[in-house]
């Protein structure tokens, strides 16, 4: 990645991340100027303020900690410990109602929601991309040997439920993916319903659930081993290699292996994997293109970088070979994002899944999911969508009854008013103490967890370009 591109990539990211802040916390300053509140602090990010400048009574500020923001209402419950003593830390200021407790905690969900509600909007009039061939359940690729595999599926086969939930897509963040109703399910089997050749089947698979290799790694979420139907296009042959020397070109689709049809450039790759350590052969491949087949014998060999690589054809394989553009209504994508957010959470507090709280992500992950679509030639259009999904979790992950967060305000408020007497200062601000410590401590760990993910995943992407040795 070129320099320029590198910096306008970070700046993109920095300020859509902190678009979702600041909107969040206006909807707190906004509320509380309405209601009369005494306002001290407008800040994005937290720690110490590498800028700050105080306007009309009320300091704003950019902290040095890029892990949220908050709006400092000394009138509300004492939130010191993450925000820091402000101009009316321990001087009299004049009770608020309950009522305005709950609506200005309200209010930055409340502006969350709305910005989804904008994003939707925009996504509906210039459209989400979507792989068609998720839109299938088809299954492209079994492990062999795998608990799919084990269970009797093969390519080409048709998955229509999982434990009794009809489903509808393959990889996708909704709970009607074969993908979510794996990782969600909570038995030691999963019981899978499919169609071959028109006749439907049921079995049952025992997912694996191998635990992390080493202490800092997440806990690996249950799966089948099976990846789902896509066309083996191929988009470039590597120069001098055995795909190139045998005529296979851009645009090409391999249909068949060895004469038996195909679902997924997994396959080609299966055969190249056989070939690691046993006898190099030649492979028959059936190749499509525009209106002819033909086959072809290649056998593949061993490049000379990567360094001590397999034997390879020398194939490049087209991503995503089948996107259209979608256009979801604005509060279709919220409710989805509202489902999904609510069917997470039920599974990490149950006590029979194997997904928990390490499982989820934080600033660093959130970042780096931006970063990734900034990256691809229609990434912006996925930055919309996902900023849909990232807003509804904002929301609603801030109106948990937790203090400190916006919904543990509005606990304390409905608290106070049935009691009839604000909760005790000393109280309250060793119960806010404790609940901002566990906060940061949580937000420390979901941000080691990322941290690793993301520089595991920088060393695995550091593709070095695939040379054959030139042939006389």
């Amino acid at each position: 990645m070129s320099s320029l591109k590198f910096i306008l990539t970070a700046l993109e990211v920095v300020l859509i991340f902190n678009l979702l802040i600041f909107v969040h916390e206006l909807g707190h300053f906004l509320a509380a100027r309405w209601r009369g509140l005494k306002v001290d602090r407008f800040a994005i990010w937290f720690g110490k303020p590498i800028w700050k400048k105080r306007i009309n009574g009320v300091e704003y500020a950019l902290g040095t900690i890029p892990a949220g923001g908050y709006v400092s209402l000394p009138q509300m419950a004492s939130m010191e410990a993450i925000e820091g003593k402000g101009e009316s830390s321990g001087k009299p200021l004049p009770p608020i109602s309950p009522l305005d407790k709950i609506i200005v905690a309200v209010a930055g969900p409340l502006f969350s929601f709305l910005l989804a509600l904008g994003f939707g909007v925009l996504v509906t009039i210039l459209g989400h991309p979507v792989n068609e061939d998720n839109r299938s359940t088809e299954i492209g690729w079994v492990v062999p040997g795998g608990p799919a595999w084990k269970a009797g599926l093969r390519p080409g086969d048709e998955i229509f439920a999982i434990d009794g939930h009809p489903v509808h897509h393959f990889i996708s963040p909704s709970q009607d993916s074969i993908t979510w109703r794996i990782i969600s399910s909570e038995g030691k089997y999963v019981t899978i319903d499919y169609r071959r050749n028109g006749t439907n089947f049921v079995t049952q698979a025992e997912p694996d659930r191998s635990q992390k290799t080493h202490w800092y790694e997440r806990k690996a979420l249950p799966k089948i081993q099976v990846g789902p139907a896509s066309k083996s296009i191929i988009a470039a042959v590597a120069t001098n290699s055995p795909a190139a020397r045998a005529g296979l070109e851009p645009g090409d689709q391999i249909v068949a292996v060895n004469g038996t049809r195909i679902y997924s450039p997994e396959a080609v790759a299966y055969e190249e994997s056989l070939m690691t350590n046993g006898p190099i052969q030649p492979t028959s491949f059936t190749v499509a293109r525009e209106r002819e087949q033909f086959v072809r014998r290649i056998e593949p060999e061993r490049p000379l970088k990567p360094a001590n690589s397999p034997p390879m054809f020398g194939i490049y394989w087209q991503g995503d070979t089948n996107i259209t553009l979608a256009h979801p209504s604005p509060f279709a994508q919220v409710r989805e994002g509202v489902g999904q957010i609510v069917a997470t959470l039920g599974v990490v507090f149950s006590p029979k899944s194997d997904i928990g709280v390490q499982q989820l992500g934080g600033p660093v992950m959130i970042g780096r999911l931006y970063w990734t679509l900034f990256q691809s030639p229609d990434g912006w259009r996925q930055v919309l969508w996902w900023s849909v999904v990232i807003n509804v979790n904002l929301a609603l992950l801030n109106l948990l009854p937790f203090p400190v967060l916006d919904g543990g305000h509005i606990a304390l408020a409905l608290f106070e008013a049935v009691r009839r007497r604000p909760v005790s200062v000393t109280v309250l601000q060793y119960l806010q103490t404790a609940c901002a410590v566990l906060l940061i401590g949580f937000m420390l760990f979901i941000a080691f967890y990322d941290t690793g993910d993301l520089v595991r995943s920088a060393r695995h992407n550091r593709d070095e370009p695939i040379v054959f040795a030139p042939k006389n």
